[in-house]
């Protein structure tokens, strides 16, 4: 298994001071980057044996890779990250499933849909159908499921829209939206400041955060090159930004109407110990309200913790996505 590597701004020191630089930039047009383009040609450096992929869905169209054998598993990333967050274990997935990882919407190389009033297009519906949809192309009609931050919120909504194609999911390192969002605290403030700073009209946070990376260049390293190119893409900018004005309004409204509906099938619930999720909630007793079979516990490894511990991390999903 190969040995993770930092990208170049961790997730809460981007935000960090991408809430410092917001001072004084609501007028400010946003910057431009200029954003180096992936190498074409079927392979990805990041995931040896598996084929790149572009799937043209009903709203966008989904960049991913796809390798291995065995039933199908789809892999979904957190923000500001990629479909290479799953780098350090999908090659070891691979030997028991296929497995297909993506970028979400609004993410890595993936479209960037218009914007509406209502934020509709970054809707957790709205990607979520896009992931189905991705599935649907390869003639996987249902499928395992693993969702990391933003992709575990995806996988939240797919399993309650799209039920019968999900046979097990597992989400790693959040509680439900809507439980945060009614449940504000100054604990959650402080841990997650990017919640509200990212929600700001636009171009406010789009532009603090595209100062994060001004007179800054890409790293030697591939994997931080890699991050540093689709974070500093005003286009990936504005996706994520889109993503978090959807999730604390329209995703609230399809969450309330839904409070009465379960998880159905198996949930694997993994969090970071120690970490903001475990210092602030009771993870898995929020969550077993949201489900009829959920299990789970604390991991190391951090919020990424497919990247921070990738060992022990597989050695859970493998365990949990078996059978």
């Amino acid at each position: 298994m190969a040995k993770s590597s930092e990208f170049p701004l961790g997730r809460r020191d981007l935000f960090k001071y991408a809430g410092v630089a917001a001072v004084g930039l609501a007028a400010r047009r946003p910057i431009s980057l200029a954003a180096q383009q992936p190498t074409a040609g079927g392979t990805s450096p990041f995931f040896p044996g598996f084929k790149t992929f572009k799937v043209q869905t009903s709203g966008a169209t989904i960049n991913g890779v796809i390798g291995g054998q065995g039933p199908p598993l789809l892999l979904l990333h957190g923000a500001p990250l990629s479909h290479i967050s799953w780098r350090l274990i999908a090659l070891d997935l691979a030997k028991t499933y296929t497995v297909v990882a993506t970028d979400l919407r609004g993410y890595g190389d993936s479209s960037k849909p218009a914007d509406k009033p209502d934020h509709s297009p970054y809707s957790k519906r709205t990607m979520a159908l896009d992931q189905v949809e991705v599935m649907k192309s390869f003639g996987f009609e249902t499928f395992r499921l693993v969702g990391h931050d933003r992709g575990g919120r995806v996988s939240h909504r797919l399993v309650l829209d799209h039920p019968e194609r999900v046979s097990k999911v597992a989400v790693l390192d959040i509680v439900p939206t809507y439980y945060l969002y009614t449940h504000v605290t100054e604990g959650f403030i402080n841990s997650y400041f990017h919640w509200f700073q990212n929600v700001r009209t636009a171009p406010i946070p789009e532009n603090s955060i595209a100062e994060t990376f001004k007179g800054r260049t890409a790293p030697a390293d591939p994997v931080q090159a890699e991050y540093f190119r689709i974070q500093s893409d005003p286009a990936n900018i504005h996706g994520m930004c889109e993503d978090y004005r959807a999730g604390a309004s329209i995703d609230l409204e399809h969450d309330k109407a839904d409070l009465s509906k379960k998880i159905a099938c198996p949930l694997l619930v993994l969090w970071a110990k120690p970490g903001a999720m475990d210092n602030l909630y009771d993870v898995l007793s929020i969550w077993k309200e949201r489900g009829v079979n959920v299990t789970g516990k604390g991991m190391p490894g951090g919020h990424n913790m497919q990247e921070g511990a990738p060992e022990p991390v597989l050695a859970e999903l493998q365990t949990f996505l078996k059978g």
